[in-house]
């Protein structure tokens, strides 16, 4: 059953709970649709920019607008290809159309360094290949690296049961969170179907410092969860901790997926 979703306008900054999200080809609607980059076009995560998860963030008939900490509330300009630049997400180079100065100035203000914001130039797809893909391709906005990422929550809360304090499903920054398929049994799921939608889990997720950031404050904590994560979910093959599984649409494009819908679940042998 889905539990909750989630989707994050702006990569790293705070994402949107909703009730349902429509399933388009490179992931749930709006879900990193734009990003924050350096002048030079390189992406700026929480990872070195915690306080990106103090910047709020809303949809208003399909325009973006930032929430900042002041209480104060800019909507941001549509990205025009007159602005085109290249950004650099990890090894992928993108087409960004920039949003202007007045955001860019109200983030640098932030941040403490100077900033633009990209929205996605949808004229130039994004297309992944990935050996964990086989011969199929992921079509892209600005994640990482696959369009979803589905966690069950009895994950979270067998790790809550062994951290010195729980955690809440935020630090992990999901798009889809299922209850279920039990403790880690999106490890172990083939395929989940509503319909014509049906979301492959493809590679275990690999975890960096970002969970490590309270996304409400963006205070810092020193080791937890990754001390005890990697106590028992280290990947030798990945190298890295894995928490939650980056999921392929197989099919279902246009469909709307909801919190209380039932997932058929076709498990792997």
């Amino acid at each position: 059953v889905v539990t909750a979703l989630n989707v994050y306008p702006v990569k790293s900054c705070a994402g949107i709970p909703l009730h349902e999200a429509v399933v388009l080809d490179a992931g749930l609607a709006h879900d990193r649709q734009w990003l924050v980059v350096t002048p030079d076009g390189r992406f700026v995560t929480q990872r070195e920019q915690p306080r990106l998860a103090l910047v709020g963030t809303a949809i208003d008939a399909g325009r973006l607008v930032l929430r900042f900490p002041d209480g104060t509330r800019v909507a941001v300009a549509p990205g025009e290809a007159a602005r085109r630049r290249d950004v650099v997400v990890w090894d992928d180079r993108c087409s960004g159309l920039d949003c202007g100065d007045e955001v860019a100035e109200r983030l640098a203000g932030l941040l403490g360094r100077a900033v633009r914001v990209g929205e996605f130039d949808a004229s130039v797809p994004r297309v992944k290949r990935s050996p964990w893909l086989g011969d199929a391709a992921a079509t892209l906005r600005y994640p990482d690296g696959y369009p979803i990422l589905l966690i069950s929550a009895e994950s979270l809360d067998d790790l809550n049961a062994r951290l010195p304090a729980p955690l809440p499903m935020n630090r992990f920054r999901p798009n889809v969170v299922v209850r279920g398929l039990g403790a880690f049994g999106e490890d172990r799921v083939r395929e989940l179907r509503a319909g014509e939608l049906r979301l492959q889990p493809v590679k275990p997720c690999t975890r960096c410092t970002i969970t490590m950031t309270d996304q409400v404050s963006a205070a810092v904590d020193p080791a937890e969860p990754l001390r005890t994560l990697k106590t028992y979910r280290w990947d030798r093959e990945l190298r890295g901790i894995t928490f939650g599984q980056n999921v392929a649409i197989a099919g279902g494009v246009g469909t709307t997926l909801r919190v209380g819908q039932e997932l058929e679940v076709d498990w792997r042998a």
